[in-house]
């Protein structure tokens, strides 16, 4: 799948680059041109002359060369390449990418690329879980950029955590499950819900969920990118895909999420409800700030329209519906449950027992369960990974 196909490989100053001259040959056995733009400290790791033996290109380091005279064009290099893989990618780097630094070639050329952008972030464990790290992350992702996101191991300081580089042979099997993928929803329209609904008690507090989005984002990219029209209908979040095919709704509350999803859901040849929506609301928001006054209040919650419910109950012949469920206990019983009481086609089912799962994190590991008895487990995964699982799912299953 990689034959004839054009990678340039982006490396930051990491220990892990140390991998980088396997992934090189990899990457060429499998038929692909490379060619490799480093920033200044990947070259305390890995030397250029290496990089460039393996790949038979000099390496991109500096714009210009005062040696030869030569100059480095990010823009070339960035129109160049098929696919842009920065591997690995520091903390300091990715930063530098989350908001537009552009202060070498690298970073540069990284806002030059036209092409599919994927990172594989090492570093130690505390910098990989450091709010800041996570917040860089998530808005890589929702540029379109994909996530190949780390293992937990052993890393170079003793420690033992998330932050270790996916290894080599792993990301070129990604590369090649990325080119190997055709426009499949071309012509289709998907609706996806996303994010989490907030639910007022007074104009200053609210009711809502830890949902951030990031699934449901990557599930709407996913989709842009196999050809499809995307209506995306979304909760609050920090971060919203940017993609010419996604066109994006912004609601509040669960009632609002309720309208427009089934005022879109004729249109859809696929829905998939993603979000996480309120299943109870204040009965009575007060219209002033509650003073604190009294030693307690009694907050009175009704249960709000159940979307995917209604859904199903007005889908029609060739319209596929998908859910989500999150659950505590008793997992696929309940999952079983929503699928056939709602009339979904299959249901993604994730659970809060799992390590890296759940919300606001930037992995997931989900089971699918379908409405022919089937079910598939899948190991954790970055989000962008599940969406294309997922999608690839619905393509089987459809077949």
């Amino acid at each position: 799948m990689l034959n004839g196909k054009k990678i340039l490989l982006g490396i930051t100053g990491s220990i892990a680059a140390y991998k980088i001259p396997f992934l090189i040959r990899l990457l060429i056995r499998e038929g692909a041109s490379v060619r490799v733009v480093m920033s200044r400290s990947a070259c305390d790791f890995v030397t250029p002359l290496t990089l460039s033996a393996l790949s038979q290109y000099p390496v991109a380091i500096e714009p210009f060369n005062q040696a030869d005279g030569t100059w480095h064009s990010h823009i070339e290099l960035g129109s160049w390449a098929d696919l842009f893989l920065l591997a690995p990618l520091s903390a300091n780097t990715m930063a530098k990418m989350a908001t537009g630094i552009t202060d070498n070639l690298l970073t540069a050329t990284y806002l030059a690329s036209r092409c599919p952008v994927f990172f594989a972030p090492a570093m130690d464990v505390d910098m990989f879980e450091h709010q800041t790290t996570q917040d860089n992350i998530k808005r890589l992702v929702s540029f379109g950029n994909i996530l190949i996101a780390p293992n937990k191991g052993e890393l170079a300081s003793g420690l033992t955590g998330y932050g270790r580089m996916e290894e080599p042979d792993q990301i070129v099997s990604i590369l090649k499950e990325h080119f190997s993928r055709s426009l499949d929803l071309k012509g289709k329209k998907v609706l996806i819900s996303s994010g989490p609904t907030v639910e007022a008690i007074d104009p200053v507090r609210f009711i809502s969920n830890h949902s951030s989005g990031l699934m449901g984002n990557s599930l709407a990219l996913e989709a842009a990118n196999r050809g499809a029209e995307v209506m995306l209908v979304s909760g609050p979040v920090h971060e919203l895909p940017a993609h010419p095919l996604i066109s994006i709704t912004r609601i509040g509350t669960a009632e609002e999420m309720y309208n427009e999803c089934i005022s879109l859901f004729p249109e859809a040849d696929i829905s998939i409800m993603a979000a996480a929506v309120a299943d109870y609301v204040p009965q009575n928001p007060e219209s002033q700030k509650i003073k604190k006054s009294d030693p307690e209040i009694i907050l009175k919650l009704v249960r709000s329209r159940d979307i995917v419910k209604k859904m199903g109950e007005i889908k029609k012949s060739g319209q596929l519906l998908i859910g989500f469920a999150l659950e505590t206990d008793n997992e696929i019983d309940n999952a079983k449950s929503k699928l056939h009481t709602k009339n979904l086609d299959f249901i993604v089912l994730n659970s809060m027992k799992n390590e890296g799962a759940g919300f606001a994190k930037p992995t997931n590991q989900v089971t699918i369960l379908d409405n022919k008895g089937n079910s598939r487990k899948y190991d954790l995964k970055s989000k962008p990974a599940v969406a294309a699982d997922i999608f690839d799912y619905l393509r089987d299953f459809t077949a």
